[in-house]
């Protein structure tokens, strides 16, 4: 049988947390609102499972595009194109502050 290729393949590291570092983020993370121009580092939290962006944009930094609803569009540099995502407040964080 072929290995599957789904969303989280191949994500045994990425997608885990430290022992004392799970369950659900403080409230202060969750609460930053981002304005369009600023830039914030996409880091998956795998507590949350709506809005999470893809595995390849894990630890790349972006520019935030505008809110839409509760999440937000950020462009991101994937090779030599850019793309645009759509990610919820949980997996991104201010650029200077990691």
């Amino acid at each position: 049988m072929t290995k599957s290729k789904g969303y989280r393949s191949s994500t045994r590291n990425m997608m885990t947390k430290d022992a004392r570092k799970r369950g659900m983020q403080p409230l202060g993370r969750l609460l930053v609102e981002h304005k369009p121009g600023d830039k914030a580092v996409v880091i998956i939290d795998p507590s949350y499972h709506k809005g999470m962006p893809h595995k390849r944009f894990h630890g790349k930094v972006g520019i935030i595009l505008e809110k839409r609803g509760r999440s937000y569009l950020v462009k991101v540099a994937d090779g030599e194109r850019q793309k645009v995502i759509i990610s919820k407040p949980e997996h991104l964080k201010s650029f200077p502050s990691v």
